[in-house]
C-alpha cells in the first residue's frame, strides 16, 4: 500500500439536513443530522484509506473531548494518529454544518484556539510516497512540503484561500478550488486565470470547479475534464475527498490526467450520500463506476 503523510485541519462536523439554508433569526428543525469528523486534511485521510492506501494524518488538536473523538473516527477509519500533536489546554476544531435539498453545504466553523505552531518535529517524519497539506497551517504545510522535495516525491496543496506564498514555492503539485484560484488570479475565466499562474510558479497546477470539472496543464496548454454526471444529496467533504484520491494516485505512479478521473469518480460517488465523508467509496466502487460510466 502506499503510504501517504497528510497534514492540516482535522475538525468535528455536526451536519444537519434542510430543505433551504436559514435566513432569519428564529428557530429551524433539521429533517436529518449526523455526527462526523471533518476537516480537510483529515477527510483526504479517510478517502486515502477507504481506497486502499496507507494515510497518517499529522495535525493539531487540543487536549479535550473533540479531540478523542477526532482520533477515534480516524483511528476506526484505518488512519494513523501516532504524530497528532496534542496541545495542553487547546481547543479542537469543530463545524456547524447546512446541507439544502440541492446537496449544498454551509459550514461555519471553529479553527480551534491554544494549538501548537511548533514545527521541527514535522523532520522528524518517516517518508512517504506522496505528501498532501491543506492551508490551514501554514507552518506546518510548509515544513511538510519541503521534506516532500528531499524525499523526491508528490507534494500536493489542498489550495483554498488564504494561501501562504510558501506553498507555491514548494508544492510539486497546487491542486486549487476556485475559490483558491481567484484570491491568486482574479477572474471569470478559470481556464485563462490558471494559465496565468501556472506561468509564475514552478509546479504542476490545476482548479477544481464541481459540476464543471477539473482545468489543468497538461502538455500542449491548459486542458479539461469533465466531471461525472450523478444524482447530488450532499457535497460535504466532496472537494477534500477529491484531493485524497489524487494524491493516492499520483503516490501509485499514476500520470495527472489519469489521477484526476480517478479523483472526480471519487468525489462523484461521496456526493451520492448523506454525510459528508461517511459517504466516502471504497476502491472496488470506484472502479466498477468508473467501468461503468457511461
Amino acid at each position: 500500500m502506499a503510504q501517504i503523510l497528510v497534514l492540516g485541519m482535522a475538525a468535528v462536523d455536526f451536519v444537519l439536513s434542510m430543505d433551504a439554508f436559514p435566513t432569519d433569526a428564529a428557530k429551524y428543525r433539521a429533517k436529518a443530522a449526523d455526527i462526523v469528523g471533518g476537516g480537510p486534511a483529515a477527510n483526504a485521510a479517510v478517502a486515502i484509506a477507504r481506497l486502499g492506501g496507507e494515510p497518517s494524518f499529522i495535525g493539531r488538536l487540543g487536549n479535550d473531548p473533540l479531540a478523542d473523538l477526532v482520533l477515534g473516527d480516524l483511528e476506526a477509519a484505518g488512519v494513523g494518529t501516532a504524530h497528532v500533536h496534542r496541545a495542553t489546554g487547546g481547543r479542537s476544531s469543530f463545524s456547524s454544518v447546512y446541507v439544502d435539498a440541492r446537496g449544498e453545504r454551509q459550514i461555519v466553523n471553529f479553527r480551534g484556539d491554544g494549538l501548537t505552531e511548533e514545527v521541527d518535529w514535522i523532520a522528524r517524519l518517516p517518508a512517504a510516497r506522496a505528501v498532501l497539506v491543506d492551508t490551514r497551517w501554514p507552518n506546518g504545510a510548509a515544513a511538510a512540503l519541503r521534506m516532500a522535495r528531499e524525499w523526491g516525491v508528490p507534494g500536493v496543496v489542498d489550495g483554498e484561500a488564504p494561501i501562504d506564498p510558501r506553498l507555491l514555492e514548494n508544492a510539486s503539485h497546487l491542486a486549487l478550488s476556485a475559490q483558491g484560484l481567484a484570491s491568486l488570479e482574479p477572474g471569470d475565466d478559470l481556464a485563462a486565470a490558471l494559465e496565468r499562474l501556472a506561468a509564475r510558479v514552478p509546479g504542476w497546477v490545476c482548479v477544481t470547479d464541481g459540476a464543471n470539472g477539473v482545468w489543468y496543464t497538461g502538455a500542449s496548454g491548459i486542458d479539461h475534464i469533465p466531471a461525472f454526471r450523478v444524482d447530488v444529496v450532499d457535497t460535504l467533504a466532496a472537494g477534500d475527498v477529491w484531493h485524497g484520491a489524487f494524491a493516492l494516485a499520483l503516490a501509485e505512479g499514476q500520470a495527472e490526467a489519469e489521477a484526476i478521473r480517478f479523483a472526480n469518480a471519487t468525489a462523484a460517488l461521496k456526493c451520492m450520500t448523506f454525510g459528508g465523508r461517511s459517504g466516502t467509496p471504497d476502491r472496488a466502487a470506484v472502479l466498477t463506476f468508473l467501468k461503468e460510466y457511461v
